[in-house]
């Protein structure tokens, strides 16, 4: 059985800016849903004796919709259920009481970093075991309760959050710093090994709700954003630096090692942008150490939503935003844009990754409901981009594992899996081109997942699953079957060695 270490931070139920329609409209009761086309129907049948009539007849159309999109809703989830154990090789399913924004499985020790909504905010680490290839018995990956904790999700530490987690991103040279976004323009650096385990003080709130346990102290605080900075962040694979991007429209790049210097300098103890300034502020501040950016980096012409760090290169980069550019960096050229594609999507870029087999490859996805990849070696102002999926998420990530794979997540709860190489070769005809393994476990919209580099073809998603159940969400650890994704000749043999086998094993008559 192999250990994994997995970070996931809940949210207490406040409503961000960057939040869609839908998950603003889920923090409404049902009332409030009927009571809002109650209004309406009065208003728009003002003065007209028909106006109660269409306003119930509205009122039942919502409810019949509804009631029609939850019942498929269920019964596709049945279905998916029930075929667990030939799709899969492990699968663990984890009830958060609160729904998480984020989440990302650490190296070893494997650990889940998440964000949990309890009263007050909170990052929590946990470990997750994560079983080997071919162990898992079917009943031990298909039997489970959908509103317990899961046995293999174990609780290590917990951290109290300044503010909403909206992002998290581990340093891949020391998995034990990670970096987290909330409603603020800085960024907050943790050594989560480190930090004082505060789950004794929130037991103690149970049967004490007066006590406030004061928010955990982060370990570094970088400024640099003038306004607020919630989802853009990322953290480079070679180097100990940090990539940022905000509501200022500017992307920010530092590096953790400033902080040596900074702790010598009396001015790095002053209050934070996030602090003086009437854009958000993050608790604490005055006690942690500061550092300033080594470079502000202009060109995008609204929020910047996602950025990522070139693999090869810790002074190239990338980024996205709602201005529906993508826009390369190299710091060494300076810190206005490398190359600029003006209209990469239709509507606003939410994410941006970087495939780290092939550094070519570039992909994002947007709001125009599409998942779009880029060869930089042909990016312009009209570089060529090609739509894999249409979607109405905004999620996309490469896997570690191959090359040509990646998923993809959208709000009508699936988590694709592509594989670009196979785009020409398309065997069902009701599937998209490339598509190979559809995860159908979440009844609600996905709001994050990450690939687990130590575990091959392992993933962890997590949905928001407040429009199916009122509130809370689902965290999930798994991993496909490897006779999905392996070559299909190898495939084929393997399973006629099988059938020999089992030949072999009858009894004789």
């Amino acid at each position: 059985m192999l250990c994994s270490a997995l970070a996931f931070g809940h949210k207490r139920g406040g409503i961000s800016e960057r939040e869609p329609r839908a998950r603003v409209q889920s923090k409404r009761s049902s009332y409030d849903r009927e009571s809002v086309t109650a209004r309406r129907g009065s208003e728009a049948g003002a003065g007209d004796g028909g106006g109660g009539g269409r306003q119930r007849a509205a009122k039942g159309a919502l409810e019949m919709k509804e009631k029609g999109s939850r019942a498929a809703v269920d019964e596709r989830y049945a279905q998916w259920k029930s075929l667990i154990p030939v799709l899969y090789d492990w699968f663990a399913n984890h009830n958060l009481v609160w729904p998480s924004l984020s989440c990302r499985l650490r190296r070893l020790p494997t650990r889940i970093v998440s964000t949990d909504g309890t009263v007050p905010n909170t990052l929590v680490i946990a470990n997750c075991e994560v079983v080997k290839p071919r162990v898992a018995a079917a009943e031990h990956i298909s039997q489970f309760n959908e509103e317990a904790r899961s046995p293999f999700v174990k609780k290590y530490k917990t951290i109290i959050h300044p503010g909403e987690v909206n992002r998290i991103r581990e340093l891949p040279q020391n998995s034990k710093i990670i970096a987290t976004h909330t409603d603020s323009p800085d960024v907050l650096i943790w050594d989560v090994e480190a930090q004082p385990n505060r789950q004794a003080q929130l037991a103690q709130m149970e049967s004490r709700p007066d006590l406030v346990p004061p928010d955990s102290r982060p370990d570094l605080i970088l400024r640099g954003h003038k306004d607020i900075a919630e989802f853009a962040l990322a953290m480079c694979p070679a180097e100990p630096y940090v990539l940022s991007g905000g509501k200022d429209k500017s992307v920010v790049w530092w590096s953790i090692q400033d902080h040596i210097s900074a702790l010598g300098d009396s001015s790095k103890t002053e209050s934070s942008p996030g602090a003086s300034g009437s854009k958000g502020k993050t608790a604490n501040d005055k006690d942690s150490p500061k550092v300033d950016p080594r470079g502000i980096f202009l060109g995008h012409d609204s929020t910047v939503e996602d950025v990522q760090f070139c693999p090869s290169s810790a002074q190239e980069f990338c980024s996205v935003g709602d201005d529906s550019c993508l826009i390369l960096w190299d710091a060494r050229s300076g810190t206005g844009p490398a190359v600029k594609v003006e209209k990469a999507h239709g509507g606003d870029v939410h994410c941006v990754d970087w495939n780290l087999h092939d550094v070519n490859y570039i992909l994002t996805g947007s709001a125009d409901n599409s998942v779009r990849m880029w060869d930089r070696r042909n990016l312009g102002s009209g570089g060529a981009g090609i739509p894999v999926h249409k979607f109405e998420g905004h999620k996309a990530a490469w896997s570690p594992d191959k090359a040509s794979v990646f998923g993809s997540s959208a709000e009508d709860g699936f988590l694709n899996v592509w594989d670009h190489e196979k785009v020409g070769n398309k065997k069902n005809p009701n599937a998209p081109a490339g598509l190979f393994f559809q995860h159908a476990g979440h009844r609600d919209k996905i709001v994050d997942f990450h690939w687990n580099s130590s575990d091959p073809w392992t993933i962890v998603s997590v949905s928001d699953d407040g429009e199916s159940t009122g509130g809370g969400g689902t965290l999930q650890i798994w991993r496909m079957s490897d006779l999905i994704y392996r070559p299909e000749d190898e495939v084929l043999a393997e399973l006629e060695n099988f059938k020999t086998h089992l030949a072999s094993c009858a009894p004789r008559s």
